[in-house]
């Protein structure tokens, strides 16, 4: 069922063309005819190169700016016409941005988001309680906002963003900044909230090891249409950048000198790059068992880094 639904959703805006000429301008085209949908239970990518179209995408689905044209439905809410109910199924993290109190202890913006979402003491005990002790909350709980470290102050982001259950939680580059201590905690909660405690996560990021690690499925901007929807394999086959293939013999197959694929050799292993978009790994894998017994078989595939630059070269074309 989908938590999340965009039909040829459209946005523009009017670029004045003078100060003082309030009448005159152009139109510019941000979002255009826009259509995808994610289930419930879902991590999805929300990329695209920078103008892409992925904030103002996001600023519709959260209600901050309504449509041109097209429907939208947010947890069977629409953002533009329900933003107040909406607001209690969502949670939104920006890493730019704070939804805590600057200058008061940590533990006194929960207090207040608690009032603020009319969340009833119980409850709210219980779900700080089960937070505290996922994101490690209790060594800065009395440290003001503005003394907590980037990654301190991100964990309490989550915590004050999840206080509420939503089922749909949006991430604006989460881990921005953050040391790879700090990122490795916060990954490790969004994969347990995702998995164990289903909460739908939208996540958009110039980071694509935060991509790789958490998301299963992709979406793509550019100028405001979606260009991919898919799973990381389609995106590699997509867009062929290079495979690579580890396998290892039962015995030295240094003594050969032609191979039925491109490839180097070293002992007992034959390693060789492929584009996926071209062949298959069972293939590949195939064509390499004449030359010995296989005790083991290794994949590599591209870092998505690459399979993006690939993908946004393609786009410009």
């Amino acid at each position: 069922m989908s938590i999340i639904s965009t039909h040829q959703v459209t946005k523009t805006f009017t670029r004045r063309t003078g100060f003082f000429k309030r009448g005159q301008g152009s139109t510019v085209t941000a979002i255009d005819r826009l259509t995808f949908h994610i289930d419930a239970g879902e991590f999805v990518g929300l990329l695209g190169p920078n103008g892409a179209g992925k904030s103002t995408t996001i600023k519709m689905l959260t209600g901050i700016l309504h449509p041109t044209s097209g429907d939208i439905q947010v947890a069977g809410w629409s953002p533009e016409r329900q933003r107040s109910r909406l607001a209690l199924d969502l949670g939104i993290v920006f890493g730019q941005r704070t939804q805590l109190w600057w200058d008061l202890p940590l533990y006194e913006s929960f207090a207040i988001l608690q009032h603020m979402y009319r969340i009833n003491y119980a409850e709210y005990r219980l779900r700080l309680a089960e937070l505290e002790a996922l994101l490690g909350l209790r060594e800065f709980w009395k440290t003001p906002v503005r003394q907590l470290s980037l990654g301190q102050r991100m964990r309490g982001e989550l915590a004050g963003a999840l206080l509420h259950a939503p089922r749909l939680l949006f991430l604006d580059e989460p881990t921005i900044g953050l040391d790879v201590k700090a990122k490795a905690a916060v990954r490790q909660f969004l994969r347990i909230l995702n998995q164990e405690k289903r909460t739908t996560i939208v996540l958009t990021t110039h980071d694509m090891s935060d991509v790789e690690e958490l998301c299963q499925r992709i979406v793509v901007i550019n100028h405001g249409r979606s260009v991919f929807d898919g799973r990381m394999e389609e995106l590699h086959q997509r867009v062929g950048v290079p495979s690579t293939l580890v396998i290892t013999f039962k015995h030295s197959v240094e003594h050969l000198t032609a191979l039925p694929c491109n490839g180097q050799v070293l002992g007992n292993q034959i390693t060789v790059s492929f584009n996926r978009a071209c062949e298959s790994p069972l293939t590949v894998i195939d064509r390499l068992r004449q030359w010995g017994d296989v005790i083991d078989i290794h994949m590599e595939e591209p870092r998505l880094d690459l399979v993006m630059q690939g993908l946004y070269h393609d786009m410009r074309e």
